[in-house]
């Protein structure tokens, strides 16, 4: 039987820009191409975790608009179980991206309907779900809600999995509710207030949380904590193209891994193996895969 594992989040409409350079202040650059795509951090998530098997279920909001039937049917395609998606009047989320030539970006995210996620409604939708393993959230949606379900993983030995991307601060109450909390380094430091790649911040902070933390490091992969030691997973040596949802990709596998009984320490090993892949190529959803 497949792990199950479910994503409370967003879904957005990508729409990617490529060009040599991001333009600064006032500045006008011609671009090389254009991509409108399938994102979210919970979207983009859910669709790795069910490209290497599990059995995803998402749990999100989308406006009444042309954006929602294509995000239908790119979850329909890609097996994800949308039987609790929401569509609220107004707009599905948007995400304008830039992509510099060396794969590094920029992001504005628009919420629309991801805004409007019901709490209720997604407790409801997860008590009917059986013998689910592992709950997945981020900060694209309103922190409440996310708080919410956590409670409920909680009080039903759920495994909580906490992306805090974009990066704001996390209640107190959040991060006891956390089994995992896996922000990338810049996360880290706006959260923590500390350098991610120095050891002892990385242990201090680790300590401090009730649960465990994972920091992915780009390029150098990512480190973990064992009490008073940090364990660094190198990241295989790739030429990154599109750096966009490569953090997404990292925490859909590492879910994957945990549901499928994997050691944390494997799972991460596959998570970054599945992150690297996806800079390779361009694009969001469109440059994961399984292999």
């Amino acid at each position: 039987m497949k792990s199950k594992i479910c994503v409370v989040g967003s879904s957005n409409i990508d729409q990617i820009s490529y060009v040599e350079k991001i333009p600064g202040d006032g500045e006008t650059v011609f671009g090389s191409s254009y991509q409108m795509g399938f994102g979210g951090k919970g979207a983009n998530q859910a669709i790795m975790a069910s490209l290497l098997g599990a059995e995803t279920y998402m749990i999100t909001c989308l406006g009444e608009d042309v954006y929602a039937d294509m995000t239908i049917e790119n979850y329909k395609k890609n097996n994800i179980n949308i039987d609790y998606l929401q569509i609220v009047p107004g707009s599905s989320g948007v995400a304008p991206i830039w992509v510099d030539e060396s794969g590094q970006n920029r992001i504005i995210v628009i919420s629309g309907s991801n805004d409007h996620i019901d709490a209720e409604k997604a407790i409801q939708a997860l008590s009917e779900i059986k013998d689910l393993k592992i709950i997945v959230g981020q900060f694209e949606i309103p922190l409440e809600v996310t708080e919410r379900v956590f409670s409920f993983a909680k009080e039903n030995n759920i495994t909580t999995i906490l992306n805090p991307a974009p990066a704001k601060i996390p209640s107190e109450n959040l991060l006891s509710l956390t089994d995992w909390f896996i922000p990338n380094e810049v996360e880290f430091a706006t959260i923590s207030k500390m350098d991610a790649f120095i050891d002892e911040n990385l242990i201090k902070y680790g300590n401090s949380l009730s649960g465990n933390l994972i920091v992915t490091l780009g390029d150098k992969g990512a480190a973990t904590i064992d009490k008073d030691s940090v364990i660094k997973i190198p990241a295989p040596s790739v030429k990154a193209v599109d750096t966009t949802g490569a953090g997404d990709a990292f925490v859909g596998a590492f879910a994957y891994g945990l549901a499928s009984d994997l050691t944390p320490q494997d799972a991460i090993k596959l998570a970054i193996d599945r992150a690297s892949n996806s800079v390779t190529k361009p694009g969001t959803q469109i440059s994961y895969s399984k292999q």
